[in-house]
């Protein structure tokens, strides 16, 4: 909500301020004044976070996706990537999130444990779901938090469903696309087809 003190200071006015066209002006304040900021903060947090990099630091565009070892359109999105992650126009971060099967973390924990958790993850989703690397005994202490530190992120993002996918577009604003994305989503994410 948006909310306009008068000239004298002695009055407030709440609602949204249009212009002579009929176009709403609130929202470019909101967008220039919140959800701008708020969102390019997120995105260093999301950095920040440890995700599974593929993809060279130097790709001109980095995407950041939540993921479950179980949810098949996770598998669907990191196939569709791999051409502009192969071809050095995308660095794709993996969040591993827990919360599809009950099996989840532990195959997360799997993963994040392994001797090279992104090959490791690679090699998992590239086998459809096979390939679990060995994993004995109880979970890390420190994987249990970062999977509750991931699931929190994505929380906090409003996304409730996996592929949770972030990047910045051409402005330099935070863009959230949940489920898997449509060709035309996925080349404004991703740029123009290696």
């Amino acid at each position: 909500m948006t909310l306009f003190l008068t000239p004298d200071g002695k009055h407030v006015i709440s609602g949204y301020l249009y212009d002579d066209k009929g176009q709403n002006l609130s929202e470019g304040y909101f967008k220039e004044a919140i959800y701008t900021p708020l969102g390019r903060e997120m995105w260093k947090e999301l950095n920040d976070a440890g995700p599974l990099k593929e993809g060279a630091d130097s790709a001109a565009r980095k995407v950041i996706v939540f993921a479950d070892p179980f949810c098949p359109y996770c598998k669907t999105f990191w196939s569709a990537a791999q051409p502009w992650v192969k071809a050095g126009k995308v660095q794709l971060n993996t969040l591993l999130v827990a919360f599809l099967n009950p099996k989840s973390g532990r195959y997360a924990t799997a993963i994040l444990n392994a001797k090279d958790p992104v090959a490791a993850w690679q090699e998992y989703e590239l086998s459809g779901g096979k390939k679990v690397p060995r994993f004995d005994g109880v979970t890390p202490r420190e994987t249990f938090n970062l999977l509750q530190h991931n699931q929190k992120l994505m929380d906090d993002l409003g996304a409730s469903a996996t592929p949770a996918i972030y990047y910045m577009n051409e402005q330099n604003e935070l863009q959230q696309v949940v489920g898997m994305p449509d060709k035309k989503q996925l080349l404004e994410m991703f740029g123009p087809e290696p």
